[in-house]
């Protein structure tokens, strides 16, 4: 037996060791696929949320024909850069991009200029509301005053396109005035103060005008026929009114106009000797009939030097109480 013969015979043994057990590390990997899966697929939802109709489309495109790039330029037919409509750097459009200089005009909806002729109608209706807040005050003041609300059917409050009217009637068992005097009553300064007391509340001017009614001035008062008569006496009766609305408080400076018209503008037209068209009439002026008497009857309307629009109509006269007149006598 040689010497190679009595070499040793060395045996190899593998010793397989599992890979499962607590410590095995497979399914890591495994969970890495997956949550890298998932972080691509939610990846691509928020790009195909966050991208436009128009990139959308060009991405299409692009798949479908891939060498129109190479033809007609730009990164695809969504872009702003292509020949097609499309495109454009805002990505915060719903509807898609557009190509730059080709944005759609939006209508512009401003609203409508102010004019002066709208500042004009503002300012006459806050007129008219302050001046019909005047003739509640006015009513109120008359109704819960003991000595006035006996005479509250001889004072008549309406609206007419002048402003404010106050007429202060006779009747026939209660005048204004002594016969054919200028003289007034103790009741009739009782009414004219209290008036005149509200009158400061609103900044508007006012006129007053003296009636008579048809009935001639008597011959023997006043010197001879021909001189002192009706218009003499409507006159100084609304100057009288005057003078006992200073004395209730009114500013003096709010007189504009102080008028006589004697029989002229009748309240009663179907009796011209009713003792109600023997009245004072007080009108807070608006400002076209300020402007009116400024002008002495002339343009009203200063800005355009054009006679004002009819205005609107107005209601009736409305008296505290009854507005009929009494039965003549």
């Amino acid at each position: 037996m040689t010497a190679e013969d009595k070499r040793p015979i060395v045996v190899k043994r593998i010793k397989k060791v599992s890979g499962g057990g607590h410590h095995g590390g497979a399914w890591k990997i495994a969970y890495a696929d997956f949550v890298t899966a998932m972080m691509a697929f939610f990846l691509l939802m928020w790009l195909l949320g966050s991208t436009t109709k128009g990139d959308l489309q060009g991405i299409e495109d692009y798949f479908k024909t891939p060498l129109k790039i190479a033809l007609a330029g730009g990164s695809g037919s969504g872009d702003s850069s292509s020949i097609i409509p499309g495109g454009g750097k805002d990505l915060t459009r719903s509807e898609g991009q557009v190509k730059r200089g080709e944005l759609p005009t939006k209508k512009k909806t401003s609203s409508p200029k102010t004019t002066d002729a709208d500042f004009k109608r503002k300012g006459q209706a806050e007129e008219l509301a302050k001046l019909k807040e005047l003739k509640t005050r006015i009513e109120d003041a008359i109704a819960h005053n003991p000595n006035l609300e006996k005479f509250k059917d001889q004072i008549l409050l309406d609206l007419t396109s002048e402003g404010l009217r106050i007429q202060i009637v006779d009747r026939q068992n209660r005048p204004m005035f002594r016969v054919g005097s200028a003289q007034l009553e103790s009741y009739t300064r009782d009414i004219l103060r209290e008036i005149g007391k509200s009158l400061n509340d609103v900044p508007n001017f006012i006129s007053l005008s003296g009636h008579t009614d048809a009935r001639a001035y008597s011959v023997d008062q006043k010197g001879a026929k021909g001189g002192y008569n009706n218009w003499d006496l409507s006159a100084d009766r609304a100057n009288a009114s005057r003078r006992e609305l200073i004395a209730g408080g009114m500013n003096p400076d709010k007189v504009l106009r102080v008028v006589g018209l004697a029989s002229a503008v009748l309240l009663n037209k179907a009796d011209p000797n009713d003792p109600t068209n023997r009245r004072i009439s007080i009108i807070v002026m608006n400002k076209r009939a300020e402007e009116t008497a400024r002008h002495d009857g002339g343009v009203i309307d200063v800005e355009n030097g054009a006679p004002p629009a009819t205005p609107p109509d107005l209601p009736a006269p409305v008296p505290l109480v009854n507005a009929s007149p009494p039965p003549a006598h």
